[in-house]
């Protein structure tokens, strides 16, 4: 917020902008990526609606928490960076796999360097 403003003035001089802000009430924030959700506890969220578009600013507590992610390995996948690479052993191509969580590419560059 504006340093030495009342709120009143503010929240008035939004609305003559077209700015509409609405506080919700939640226990809890959850952001999901990839590999990790982003926990917000004991959120303050405010809903801002400004020209056709709406937004959220949320602060409170903050933590992460890492998704464990179990690769689906295929068979195809297997002999497709069996024959690319041409590694015969099939336990160092799923090796290779599981530590790139499914990413062909980057086992077959793994088992070419």
């Amino acid at each position: 917020m504006m340093p030495n403003m009342d709120p009143r003035a503010l929240k008035s001089m939004m609305a003559r902008m077209g700015i509409k802000s609405t506080d919700i009430k939640a226990d809890r924030v959850i952001i999901e990526s990839g590999l990790s959700n982003i926990v917000i506890e004991n959120p303050s969220i405010t809903k801002i609606e400004a020209q056709g578009t709406i937004s959220f600013q949320i602060s409170g507590d903050i933590s992460e928490e890492k998704k464990s992610i179990e690769a689906q390995i295929s068979n195809e996948d297997i002999e497709m960076v069996m024959q690319k690479t041409g590694v015969k052993d099939r336990e160092r191509v799923e090796l290779a796999l599981e530590e790139s969580n499914g990413d062909i590419a980057e086992a077959i560059i793994k088992l070419t360097e």
